[in-house]
């Protein structure tokens, strides 16, 4: 009986124009178009330069600034109140005030100081601006001591060097970052949203009271249901796999089989989220609503662009129960530090739990009536 339903679903599936089109292209355009527009990498931020003091050291900090490939300098002011009116006009979103005697004093007194205002409208992109800028002109003056200031051997101090070594993403690529996660994004979208929408279109277009009459068990009928998305969901990460590969050069430090293992235990556990909205849902439109709820709660608390373990407290005992956030750690752990099935017993753990316990929920949850 098993044969017959799942030959149905897969005929369902190609004579649908729309469906093998969507798991060809949605991938496609997924990972080609996301990773380069969900950047949260600050860069091209628009400066407004006030020199006070037209030196040589002035003008060098200034074009430190600039070659740093943070700043673009798009206003070059006689005053604060001038540069105040280009933050006003979006003109620029930082403003750099060199004083008068800057090079004097930082030769002379081995100390100067600057003014550094900063639009936080968009308090990310203030925040790190200043915090870039702030660096660069630490930076500077580094270099402005070694050369000035002279320190005898007598009277010589421990210095400290530190080198830092950046592991599992050593040109510190948002890109990198986010490509894995977008793979559990994909997945999510497709055999959460799909299998959602099938049991209540079967009801809309009656085939659902055909079925029904059937002896058909309802295991077996949920069952039907999950193994062609399943399939469709080891599809769209295989044509995820070659893209990432091709386009960025990113391949798995661990095993693909590692994710593989996984991919499987998540795709039930989503589609089985899938098939219980169906099973409670009249119509196609009310199913859409309730799974776009669910989504929209599951991918922006799940870690896809903010550290879970930087939201507040009560956010984080809500992400215990988010399937996305196990799965995106296993897929980022995995593609770049090469973490085995041994190293992630705890997403293992709890997507298992999540797989079990909504299909059971979608077997129990399905009414066969005659």
């Amino acid at each position: 009986m098993l044969k017959y339903l799942l030959e149905k679903e897969f005929k369902q599936i190609i004579r649908n124009s729309f469906m093998p089109k969507i798991i060809l292209i949605f991938p496609v355009m997924v990972l080609l178009v996301f990773p380069w527009a969900a950047n949260f990498e600050i860069k091209n931020i628009n400066l407004s330069v006030i020199d006070n003091d037209h030196s040589v050291y002035s003008n060098q900090l200034v074009q430190k600034v600039i070659s740093s490939g943070y700043f673009r300098l798009t206003d070059v002011s006689a005053n604060y109140k001038d540069a105040l009116q280009s933050i006003e006009t979006d003109k620029a979103d930082l403003i750099l005030e060199i004083p008068a005697n800057f090079e004097r004093d930082l030769v002379r007194e081995q100390h100067s100081k600057l003014l550094i205002s900063a639009n936080t409208v968009n308090g990310t992109k203030g925040g790190l601006g200043s915090a870039y800028l702030s660096g660069i002109v630490a930076d500077f003056s580094s270099q402005v001591r070694a050369k000035w200031i002279q320190v005898s051997s007598a009277t010589s101090i421990p210095i400290i060097n530190t080198v830092t070594q950046f592991r599992f993403n050593p040109q510190l690529s948002y890109k990198i970052f986010m490509v894995p996660a977008l793979m559990v994004m994909l997945l999510t979208m497709l055999c959460g949203f799909l299998p959602a929408l099938n049991i209540v279109g079967e009801k809309e277009a009656g085939t659902m009271e055909q079925i029904n009459v059937t002896p058909i068990t309802r295991f077996t009928f949920i069952i039907s249901k999950l193994l062609p998305y399943w399939i469709i969901g080891f599809i769209v990460l295989s044509i995820s796999f070659v893209i990432a590969y091709l386009i960025y050069g990113l391949r798995p430090e661990g095993h693909l089989s590692t994710i593989y293992f996984f991919a499987a235990i998540y795709i039930l556990g989503v589609s089985g989220l899938g098939l219980v909205i169906s099973n409670y849902s009249d119509t196609m439109q009310q199913a859409m609503f309730v799974m776009y709820f669910f989504m929209l709660i599951l991918i922006l608390m799940s870690g896809l662009f903010t550290p879970v373990i930087s939201m507040p407290q009560w956010a984080q005992y809500i992400t215990t129960v988010n399937p996305l956030k196990y799965f995106m750690q296993v897929m980022r752990l995995v593609y770049l530090k090469g973490s085995d099935i041994s190293q992630l017993t705890t997403e293992l753990t709890a997507l298992g739990s999540f797989a079990i316990v909504f299909n059971l929920w979608a077997v129990l949850s399905y009414k066969k009536t005659v």
